[in-house]
């Protein structure tokens, strides 16, 4: 297996007006790792993940994921419609809402992708729609529309558009948090189920056991800055920093986390 990170940021600055929200943030994801973003509401998590993937565009610095590559900054060329288009097709992204076409059936849902960006032929977009409905659990939902889908079952179906179009990398942002509790656990088994499988993938979430159990590696922001990263179970259990520790600290008061272990 290749050294060579799958995702790869270098530097990374954002600014919205007065409010820098990322301030030279680095970051690699290796292939087939699954790293977890943790920290409060605010911290730049969520636009981290959106500069990833160019739904935000940096001020500066770089981003990689694969063999593509882009810089900004002073002087920097932005990407063409289509390249970004390209490139997005590779970095599958689920968002905190499920963002379904209301007048589409489930297979329809994941169909469309396929169809219109991959210029798939429709008989071939089917069959993969049905196999990543029936990867999620839902191959009896496809021809049902979202209004009669619960919340849980709508983020799986948004799972299984973003794995439609087969991409390099999954990126997750908060996909459980609009989520009525019982229905989180479904999720987050697609979510473990593919991260088994080896999809490389960086997930926000405020699921801390969840990213103890599943990530390789965690990642603590606060205030547009990674405090502290390392191994997702010394993090967690045993956080060097005082600010990754005064944020767990909640969670172990909770009882959303196991008591943290010593230090050996």
């Amino acid at each position: 297996m290749s050294d060579t990170p799958k995702i790869e940021v270098l530097s990374l600055r954002k600014s919205f007006g007065s409010n820098e929200v990322l301030k030279n943030i680095s970051l690699d994801v290796a292939k087939g790792g699954v790293v977890a973003l943790i920290g409060p509401s605010g911290s730049g998590k969520s636009t981290l993940l959106r500069c990833i993937n160019l739904l935000v565009v940096p001020d500066g610095g770089s981003v990689r994921v694969g063999d593509t590559k882009f810089e900004f900054g002073t002087g920097a060329r932005l990407p063409d419609v289509k390249t970004l288009a390209r490139f997005r097709a590779t970095t599958g992204m689920v968002f905190q809402h499920f963002n379904l076409f209301p007048h589409m059936t489930t297979l329809g849902n994941v169909m469309e992708g396929p169809v219109t960006v991959r210029r798939m032929p429709k008989a071939d977009a089917e069959k993969l729609a049905r196999e990543q409905l029936a990867k999620v659990g839902l191959a009896e939902k496809a021809d049902q529309y979202p209004a009669t889908l619960s919340g849980g079952q709508k983020q799986r179906v948004a799972i299984a558009r973003a794995l439609a179009m087969e991409p390099d990398v999954m990126l997750f942002d908060e996909a459980t948090s609009a989520l009525d509790p019982e229905l989180v656990g479904e999720v987050l088994n697609v979510i473990q189920q593919l991260a088994a499988e080896g999809m490389t993938m960086v997930i926000v979430t405020h699921e801390i056991a969840f990213a103890r159990e599943v990530a390789d590696r965690v990642v603590f922001m606060r205030d547009g800055v990674v405090v502290e990263e390392g191994p997702a179970r010394q993090v967690i259990d045993n956080p060097r920093e005082a600010a990754t520790q005064a944020f767990l600290s909640h969670f172990h008061r909770t009882g959303a986390l196991p008591p943290a272990t010593a230090t050996p």
